[in-house]
Formats: C-alpha cells, structure tokens, sequence
C-alpha cells in the first residue's frame, strides 16, 4: 500500500528578479516590480510530500518527525529571513523565482529521502501563485 505524508513550514525571505547580463530597461521589461534593485520579500508557505510503501512494521512512510527536521535544518534555516540574491549561495548564479527556489529546495531535500519514495516540493510565493516540483 502507498500513502503520501506531507509536511508544511514557512519561511520568509526576499529576493530580487534580475539578470545581470541584461540591461536594467530588459529587466524591467521581464521582471516588472520583481527587479526592484532595493529586493522585495514574500512569506513563503512550502509543503513537502513524500509517496511511497507504508512499512509493514513502523506503519510509515517516513517519519513525520524526520520530515520536519529535514525541512528545519536543510531549508528553513537556510532560508528564512534571508536575502536569497546575497545570503544564500544556491543562487549566486540562479535567478531566485519561485521555480527555481522550488527546484533548489527538491535538491536539498532529496539526498535525505528513500530513493524508493517520491519527493514533491510544493512552495507558494503568494496564497494565489505556487509552484509544484516533482523531481522531473
């Protein structure tokens, strides 16, 4: 039998959308009020989800416990309050969207999960607009 566990945090950090190859007016053209060159913030809600067999003996997944200290440690310690552009050195070359930090966290959370189960990162940049990574 499969099951999936999900596991929700929260962490706030700004960040700044820009390219420094381009031109500020193509950046601005791009990326709007996201390129503000003074950085803006979001408190980003994230649910992480892990599918797999429920083990015969523990009745898990993964432990619940686990999960969330993943999360604290790999991710919400990592990131929050921080300037993604400035403190956080996943994305000294890497446009901090909401894509790409969905992608960034998928990175740092799958080492630490059964190779057998699957691993979704599900991260909201705003209550309307989220982002859904799988891994592929």
């Amino acid at each position: 039998m499969k099951a999936t566990v999900s596991r929700k945090a929260h962490f706030n950090a700004a960040h700044r959308l820009y390219r420094k190859d381009w031109s500020m007016a193509q950046n601005d053209l791009v990326f709007g009020k996201c390129n503000n060159p003074n950085y803006h913030g979001h408190n980003y809600d994230l649910t992480v989800s892990v599918t797999g067999e429920i083990n015969k003996e523990t009745g898990f997944v993964v432990d619940v416990k686990t999960l969330s200290d993943l999360i604290k440690e790999h991710i919400e310690n990592a990131f929050d309050h921080k300037n993604l552009n400035l403190d956080v050195s996943d994305f000294e070359d890497l446009n901090p969207t909401a894509e790409n930090i969905a992608v960034v966290i998928w990175n740092k959370l799958r080492p630490y999960i059964d190779s057998e189960n699957d691993l979704e990162v599900v991260l909201y940049e705003t209550p309307r607009n989220f982002i859904t990574y799988k891994g592929n």
